[in-house]
């Protein structure tokens, strides 16, 4: 098996290819960082893998246990632990997933940030209670029901924007 096929299926990376990523992944920010990165940026993101540790960040982040996390965007709990454990990376559908979600994050944050005073504002926390609410938009469906689809994710994005620009439905 070749390393970059080791490396799609959750193995461990050699720590002269982790620690840059340490900076990225580190703590909930990279949220902001990953909703502003072009199309090319976060493919290179995802290639390079994204650890499976950012979930227990992203899941503290968002004020919410793993699981509630790993349940929302259609993880496999047992699958993840096992790769936080190891110091795995999640494979690429599992990575999109989480990074997905954690784009939302920043898109929240960056509309609260263009919109007024973000001082205080928890987007994580703002976005996991929204994601539960059921939403007339979404034929009275929660958000958090469509997050483990990259279109179901992208609804979801495109109904934030509408939020901030007055046209929500």
């Amino acid at each position: 098996m070749s390393s970059a096929s080791k490396e799609r299926n959750g193995q461990r990376k050699p720590a002269a290819l982790r620690a840059p990523l340490r900076g990225i992944w580190g703590n909930v920010s990279a949220a902001r960082k990953l909703y502003r990165a072009s199309k090319i940026d976060r493919v290179k993101i995802l290639k390079g893998g994204v650890p499976a540790r950012y979930t227990r960040v992203l899941a503290r982040g968002m004020n919410v246990s793993k699981e509630k996390l790993y349940t929302t965007v259609g993880l496999a709990r047992a699958t993840v632990d096992r790769k936080v454990l190891r110091d795995a990376f999640l494979s690429a559908d599992e990575g999109e997933r989480v990074v997905g979600i954690a784009r939302l994050v920043g898109q929240v944050q960056s509309m609260v940030e263009e919109s007024g005073n973000p001082d205080g504002f928890d987007a994580g926390k703002w976005l996991a209670d929204w994601l539960d609410r059921p939403l007339p938009a979404l034929a009275g469906k929660a958000p958090a029901e469509f997050m483990d689809t990259a279109d179901g994710r992208a609804l979801v994005s495109d109904l934030l924007a509408q939020q901030q620009s007055g046209t929500y439905a």
